[in-house]
């Protein structure tokens, strides 16, 4: 035997859940980046790092540098990483947070190749100059609006699509 249900009822029930529910969704969107601060310490360590390996030094200058930018990167995750406050359990990545980073990838890199090879004509110091600034002003404004359409999915994940007539 089953027990009748009434619509209007289960209706509030479901609305009375979803909403805390959407502010999960809201923090994991507000904290996903790691805020303006996270962005702007890897855009100036990167833009250290392209300034430094333009310099045209020797071999083992550039292993160190490349040592120390991997090392911040490294810790400015970590410290990204403990301090973020939402743990979903079933958060996962999908299509759209890997497209994002892969796609980082090939614009940011991009950008740093072809800036390069444009100002390879110029003096030392001005091409690695201009080549840094315009890799990291292209990653700051990449990655806001990339982040806010990789964790958008997030709020979508849970739901199903509704059928006709359904919450009437």
């Amino acid at each position: 035997m089953s027990t009748p249900v009434d619509a209007e009822q289960a209706w509030r029930d479901l609305q009375r859940i979803r909403v805390p529910q959407e502010r999960v969704y809201d923090e994991v969107e507000r904290s996903a980046s790691g805020g303006p601060g996270a962005t702007y310490t890897t855009a100036a360590s990167m833009w250290v790092f392209l300034l430094v390996t333009g310099l045209e030094l020797s071999t083992w200058a550039i292993w160190p540098a490349l040592a120390g930018y991997l090392l911040v990167l490294g810790a400015l995750a970590r410290t990204q990483h403990r301090r973020s406050r939402v743990r979903l359990h079933r958060s996962r990545c999908d299509w759209r947070m890997f497209a994002s980073f892969v796609s980082g990838a090939v614009v940011t890199g991009g950008t740093v190749v072809l800036s390069g090879r444009l100002v390879e004509p110029l003096e030392p110091i001005t091409g690695a100059l201009i080549q840094a600034t315009v890799s990291a002003s292209v990653f700051v404004l990449f990655v806001g609006p990339v982040t806010r359409w990789s964790t958008s999915s997030l709020r979508g994940r849970g739901r199903r699509p509704v059928g006709e007539g359904a919450g009437r």
